[in-house]
């Protein structure tokens, strides 16, 4: 049955980057518990989000602790990672989520000339 879901899922998940509108970004960050880090991290993610995509994304929050065949699946290593999913090519950012420049040019806003 949990095979069942899994790959339901990503059909699920497959039909939906077949269908996102263009230009939209769908990020995923991984964290690890509700710690002061994970807090920070998932802040930042939003600040940023909200201030260079506006309403042009979708963020899905995943706790490697309370999901872990997530975490193995997706090859993640550390938290904090945000994953850039879509639009294509995928982007991860891993670590620390202060620095905007390196975090906007590893998930490759700057080339979508989504900032300057």
């Amino acid at each position: 049955m949990k095979k069942s879901n899994t790959s339901h899922a990503t059909r699920a998940f497959e039909k939906a980057l077949t269908t996102r509108p263009e230009g939209r970004y769908f990020l995923r960050l991984y964290v690890a518990g509700a710690t002061a880090r994970s807090r920070q991290a998932l802040r930042r993610v939003y600040q940023l989000c909200e201030a260079e995509l506006k309403d042009n994304y979708d963020l899905e929050v995943i706790d490697v602790y309370q999901q872990p065949e997530l975490a193995r699946g997706n090859q993640i290593v550390a938290t904090p990672t945000l994953v850039k999913e879509f639009p294509l090519p995928v982007r991860r950012f891993i670590g620390s989520l202060l620095n905007t420049t390196g975090l906007f040019g590893e998930v490759d806003l700057i080339a979508r000339g989504k900032i300057a």
